[in-house]
């Protein structure tokens, strides 16, 4: 495998207008003789589909869900970041750029995290023009409020249900050319793996998840958008139906998996409150922009909050981070929460969560405007715990949320397989060892309106593709391929469930390779996986046929992709002997226990290569270039 990242030459600030003039275009008559299949119909795949057939390309769109409006991007809350200092504080692409990628603690490259803030600002105007309801201030300006890991506001948003916003704007697009006749769409169906004729990527196999039946399906190129792998912890923020399995196939099939170990832990979820839940629940983070977090000064103190005086509340992101406060980064508050909770002044019954206090905010400037802000988000806070935020603090702890790992992507969003592209939280790119708040959205839409059309042309433009279709033999090896595993699942017929396996699972990686991490525990935390993957293809039951709806089915094709990968993100995190992001190995810290980077032997996107089951995964290196920023010890003093 060779790392070629085609990053174009030049100045930063002129990286992607040559790129695009340089890249061969596809005649507008000829857009219609290529089929592009893409798998994902979230806010990247979504956008990309339909963009790519207003484009004149034939588009296949394929989802697990019902509707394509489903998909896991309608659970974003809080915002989509763009550079355009509508409030004059000095904001500037420069600016999203930077802090892009100090926040990521300079694992990211350049010239893709630049690309990213300076289509930040179409993305406004193309949601604006599809009638997206954003926020607005009284003179009907859009509005904007700030998140963590900046210092101006550049987050547009629409109360506390961003997302399913933006969602809405991509779904109606792509349904409009689903309308036209230049997308086919697919829903439930689930990709089980990717066929590749001649080192390129021609079509997939999928299931339909109602019948059973296995389709393959052709095309010229396959766009990867199916989200992130979040759920390996059992617990997280995520949907139930988020999984690797899509782009764990691409891997064993030659794509190269880039920083795997790099999860993201979100500081403000709701804490977790019993043995058998199956999901955690993400409270946004604009929340710290009017919630102030705090724990009681004295380990052990369970008084309510209202009865523990101000004197003797620690408001510690306040203290040791007094220009950023509660608006720093996620891997730092994440961080410190558990900290403080390690201390013994965690509250509630478990002692596993901080207060996030709105009482200032809403004496200050009345509770009618704080729930114009966030009412939604203090409704569904009040649904789950029965408490009301107005009148008692929240209670919040970090939980599993987005992972920055994916298949690795050059600067035209391909992976190491000729003809696949890789978009949003699937690929690797952009977020380096900590995602931004409000950035996931913004890579999403601007990878799949304004990057993809450009370079799936150029690919298709520059690159002989010979005619196939289904019935070539590698469509029908695949197809078995995946028949017999499905028979191999159905077939164990033990008596545990496939949830049981799943929930051990997650134990683990949250233990051993969680929020903070040690050599020692991660060398057991890869024999315990390996033994658990042993026992589940003993003794796990799978009930129900494949020529139905079969959601234990389902189940456990994504567990057992899971037990294999969470073997590799413990290898890549053995492999990074440094502390970045919220990847904290214990014996890599400052002296004021912060992240300890190794600038001079970790500086690179860590990319492995799939060898076979019985070998070890191979690392290659791309090594990480800053001509533009000067590397540094985050600090958010």
């Amino acid at each position: 495998m060779q790392l070629d990242t085609k990053i174009p030459g030049g100045p930063l600030t002129e990286k992607w207008d040559r790129h695009r003039f340089e890249l061969k275009l596809v005649n507008p008559a000829n857009k219609r003789k290529f089929d592009v299949i893409v798998v994902g119909t979230g806010l990247a795949g979504g956008s990309a589909s339909a963009s790519l057939a207003e484009l004149g390309y034939n588009v296949k769109t394929f989802c697990i869900q019902d509707s394509p409006r489903r998909a896991h991007s309608i659970a974003a809350q809080g915002g989509i970041n763009a550079a355009k200092n509508y409030k004059n504080e000095g904001d500037s692409i420069w600016r999203l750029f930077y802090d892009t990628i100090k926040g990521g603690d300079f694992r990211a490259r350049e010239a893709n995290v630049y690309r990213l803030a300076q289509v930040s600002n179409n993305i406004i105007d193309q949601c604006v023009a599809q009638g997206v309801p954003f926020a607005r201030d009284y003179g009907g300006l859009l509005a904007n409020r700030s998140f963590g890991g900046a210092q101006v506001a550049r987050t547009f948003y629409a109360r506390g249900q961003t997302g399913q916003q933006l969602l809405l704007g991509a779904y109606s697009a792509l349904m409009r050319q689903v309308a036209d006749g230049q997308v086919t769409l697919f829903p439930r169906r689930e990709l089980l793996d990717i066929v590749v004729v001649n080192g390129q990527a021609r079509g997939i196999v999928a299931r339909n998840l109602v019948t059973g039946e296995i389709e393959t399906h052709s095309a010229h190129a396959v766009v990867l958008s199916t989200g992130g792998y979040g759920n390996i912890y059992f617990l997280s923020t995520n949907a139930m139906g988020c999984n690797v399995s899509a782009i764990f196939k691409a891997y064993k099939k030659g794509a190269g998996f880039a920083n795997p170990c790099f999860t993201q832990i979100h500081p403000t979820c709701v804490p977790v409150h019993g043995t058998y839940q199956s999901k955690l629940t993400l409270m946004s983070e604009s929340l710290r922009n009017d919630g102030r977090v705090w724990v009681p000064k004295n380990p052990g103190d369970k008084r309510p909050p209202r009865q523990i005086p101000e004197s003797e509340r620690d408001y510690y992101l306040e203290r040791k981070y007094p220009s950023f406060g509660n608006l720093v980064p996620r891997d730092v508050a994440s961080r410190n929460s558990k900290h403080q909770c390690d201390q013994g002044k965690g509250v509630g019954d478990t002692g596993l969560a901080v207060f996030l206090d709105f009482a200032d905010a809403i004496k200050c400037d009345g509770k009618d405007l704080i729930e114009q802000k966030y009412g939604n988000l203090f409704s569904m806070y009040e649904k789950i715990t029965a408490e009301d935020p107005y009148e008692t603090p929240m209670m919040i702890y970090p939980a599993v949320h987005y992972t920055m790992g994916g298949l690795y992507v050059d600067y035209n969003l391909m992976s190491t397989i000729d003809g696949l592209f890789v978009l949003g939280e699937a690929n690797f790119s952009d977020h380096g060892a900590n995602r931004l708040g409000a950035s996931a959205l913004m890579q999403g839409l601007a990878d799949g309106y304004f990057i993809i059309p450009y370079t799936i042309g150029g690919y298709l433009a520059g690159t002989p593709l010979s005619e196939i279709n289904t019935s070539h033999q590698a469509f029908v090896d695949t197809a078995l391929i995946a028949k017999e595993r499905i028979s191999k699942l159905l077939s164990v017929n033990g008596n545990r469930t496939v949830d049981y396996y799943h929930r051990k699972l997650g134990l683990i990686m949250w233990e051993y390779c969680g929020m903070t991490r040690n050599d020692h525990g991660l060398v057991t935390a890869r024999k315990m996986i390996q033994e658990l993957r042993e026992e589940f293809w003993e003794n796990v039951i799978v009930p129900g046929i494949n020529l139905n709806f079969n959601q234990s089915l389902e189940r456990a094709g994504r567990v057992a992709d899971f037990l294999e990968f969470g073997e590799l993100m413990i290898i890549d995190a053995l492999a990074r002997k440094e502390s970045c992001g919220c990847h904290f190995n214990e014996a890599f810290q400052t002296e004021e226990n912060e992240a300890k980077r190794d600038d001079d032997h970790f500086k690179y996107v860590a990319t492995w290569e799939f060898k076979g089951d019985e070998l070890e995964p191979v690392l290659h290196k791309e090594q990480l270039a800053f001509e533009n920023v000067e590397l540094t010890q985050r600090s958010y003093k």
